[in-house]
């Protein structure tokens, strides 16, 4: 019992439940860019459709849950991008619901037309909420408790910015834009938080050792303005166009000074591995595991992740397995 109430007074330290509320985190970003970026919508070629779902700090009661569903394709000669993406976070008392619609815009660059930049923006609401039920206080009456469960919903945007050819790619996208400006905040009646807009900062290359393995590292930035910023280093081996074997570290830091509402926040840093198989010509699956390098490993099972995919044919056999693979 002790051990569980530490770890929950650690993630007590790891977020702002006050007024902020931070993005889901996902490992396996890398399988499907249009989670963080809306100008990825379509540049598989194909229609895909892709599930995730993420248990954080396992063993702990309260800890993160989320579970999103994820549909896009290219349409128009490739040229536009379509997608639509949804999403619920569970934490402890906390949930947060998020549906966008994504339109990205595809411009073939190059003599050779192998390399596009895309833009893409995505509209959608975020309801978020809060059940003072699941919360005790420190004592009878605590004002900072609300009475029962607290819902709001806003309108939200998303933008971005992405540039990828066979050898590397490049991503730059910022999400809740919206959201925290049209969100109604009284300070008697509601402690909902609230999402704070988002930068990320995404680039990888692919290296080919021969036909059958290539290399591909790839970096993640991510920075919010109510918590430390943190990277994602993964390091990937295809093998035969079919699996992924890949490794991350993931760490957070404060790059510059910022107006947090909730002082001391604990700093996050873990590894893990990533796994993600072609089952079958169309059907992808993955699992990745994180393990906590800080306090918080002696009070956790790691975090697990899963992730299913399914292509509709759009292409034929030799194109697809390509394509299916290379690209980012």
């Amino acid at each position: 019992m002790m051990k569980r109430m530490i770890g929950l007074l650690s993630i007590a330290g790891m977020i702002s439940t006050a007024s902020a509320q931070q993005d889901s985190q996902y490992t396996q970003y890398i399988f499907n860019g249009i989670h963080i970026n809306p100008a990825y919508a379509g540049y598989k070629g194909d229609i895909y459709v892709q599930s995730f779902y993420r248990s954080q700090w396992a063993g702990i009661k309260g800890a993160p849950k989320t579970f999103s569903v994820a549909a896009d394709g290219a349409f128009y000669d490739d040229k536009v991008g379509l997608g639509l993406i949804v999403s619920n976070d569970q934490l402890g008392a906390q949930t947060y619901l998020t549906a966008y619609a994504n339109y990205a815009y595809h411009i073939k660059t190059g003599y050779s037309g192998t390399g596009q930049l895309s833009f893409g923006i995505a509209a959608g609401m975020v309801q978020m909420g809060l059940d003072g039920t699941k919360l005790e206080g420190y004592k009878p009456g605590d004002e900072l408790i609300p009475v029962g469960s607290q819902t709001s919903t806003v309108p939200d945007a998303r933008f971005g910015i992405y540039y990828a050819n066979e050898s590397f790619f490049l991503g730059l996208s910022m999400t809740n834009m919206l959201a925290q400006y049209l969100a109604k905040r009284n300070t008697e009646d509601s402690r909902i938080p609230v999402p704070q807009p988002h930068l990320y900062f995404s680039a990888g290359a692919l290296f080919p050792f021969s036909e059958d393995v290539k290399f591909k590292p790839v970096i993640l930035f991510k920075d919010d303005t109510k918590g430390p910023s943190a990277m994602d280093i993964t390091t990937f081996l295809l093998l035969k166009d079919r699996l992924w074997i890949g490794a991350f570290a993931r760490t957070s830091f404060d790059l510059y000074k910022k107006d947090y509402q909730q002082k001391g926040l604990a700093k996050e840093h873990a590894m893990g591995g990533i796994l993600e198989i072609f089952a079958t010509e169309n059907i992808r699956i993955g699992y990745s595991y994180d393990y906590s390098l800080n306090k918080l490993r002696n009070y956790n099972y790691g975090s697990h992740e899963l992730s299913a995919g399914f292509y509709i044919n759009r292409r034929t056999t030799a194109e697809r397995r390509q394509l299916r693979c290379n690209r980012f």
